[in-house]
């Protein structure tokens, strides 16, 4: 009894410090920093906007300007293209990968097209400038927003029309679905968020957003109720989804334009005209940003493959412009033909 009892300190200390190692190692691999693993010329002019992955068919759908590209994310390799845009913002693949919906801004429609063949199926017609849009699963519907006449413009995936339109306070910007219906949406000029009830077709709250000038790319951590926005000033606004009160403004690079929440990792992330991508913990109370990882000049538009962890950012070699603006995204450079790069993210 005495010699067993002496032992037993020696023992819980050991499996402490066994405990200890594996819980510091687990930590240690959950924050191993993030890098760029590849890089992938894919060439084009001209300039680009946002970023869809489409995990299930492993491919890369990139906005450059008057096309589409699809890179197939195994290998990099340029699959194709949906041509003949006028100015291409957003991309949507619709469950199933049978049909894909590209927002036309130049052209007020949203294109519509088969994922397989890239084969354009048809137009249906939009507001002035459709640019962020959004699947929305409770209703079947696809959200198309419309920048130039503040609204929002709701079709039916199925019957490819338009059901309703829906006029909002101010400029859209990027949206963002929850699980139950609701559908969220920055209003540029005014600085706020509004939340829209997709069955009723109905704003039901509008929340300015703390310290956030012109939000732009917006993120949503369905199961913890928190909206991501980025804004100008080098701030990301963390709004509470459910009732609007602001939980934190970390600082992030300057020019965000999109921003991504990965669930698993419970990281957030914002691509920065600056050539940076901030990496946000927010399973930490005060939000920190644990990396500033340099990717390239003009790198402001991003998106995760949610499978993976894999993170995707676009830039090119940009000619030298004087800055007459402070805000980066009003003067952008002109990209060198012949130099677009996609940017492989990831830390494992």
């Amino acid at each position: 009894m005495h010699t067993r009892t002496s032992l037993q300190p020696y023992m819980l200390a050991f499996i402490a410090f066994a405990f200890a190692s594996f819980f510091a190692g687990g930590l240690l691999h959950a924050q191993k920093p993030y890098s760029v693993q590849q890089r992938w010329t894919i060439g084009g002019d001209g300039s680009w906007d946002y970023l869809t992955v489409d995990s299930a068919a492993h491919r890369l759908y990139i906005a450059h300007q008057t096309r589409v590209q699809v890179i197939d994310i195994d290998t990099g390799k340029l699959i194709g293209a949906i041509q003949s845009l006028t100015r291409c913002h957003g991309i949507v693949i619709a469950p199933g990968g049978k049909t894909g919906f590209i927002s036309d801004g130049g052209a007020n429609t949203i294109v519509v097209f088969d994922p397989n063949t890239l084969a354009r199926l048809g137009n249906i017609p939009a507001g002035t400038n459709p640019d962020g849009m959004v699947y929305e699963p409770v209703t079947h519907t696809i959200w198309a927003f419309n920048g130039g006449s503040k609204n929002a413009t709701i079709i039916d995936v199925d019957k490819r029309v338009v059901v309703a339109t829906v006029a909002l306070p101010g400029k859209p910007e990027f949206p963002a679905i929850d699980s139950d219906g609701a559908v969220f949406v920055n209003i540029e000029d005014t600085n706020s968020v509004v939340r829209l009830d997709a069955k009723t077709q109905k704003i039901t709250a509008t929340w300015p957003l703390a310290d956030c000038e012109s939000p732009s790319g917006l993120a949503i951590d369905q199961a913890g109720e928190r909206l991501f926005s980025v804004c100008d000033g080098k701030l990301m606004a963390i709004t509470d989804a459910y009732n609007g009160k602001s939980l934190a403004t970390p600082h992030i690079g300057e020019g965000p334009d999109a921003t991504a929440y990965d669930a698993a990792r419970k990281l957030a992330f914002a691509s920065n005209e600056d050539g940076t991508l901030s990496i946000i913990d927010t399973a930490k109370p005060d939000y920190p940003v644990i990396q500033t990882l340099p990717t390239m000049s003009g790198a402001r538009t991003m998106a995760l493959d949610s499978t993976t962890g894999k993170v995707y950012t676009v830039s090119a070699k940009l000619a030298v412009t004087p800055a007459t603006n402070p805000a980066p995204h009003h003067n952008r450079p002109t990209a060198i033909p012949g130099t677009f790069t996609v940017l492989v993210i990831g830390n494992n």
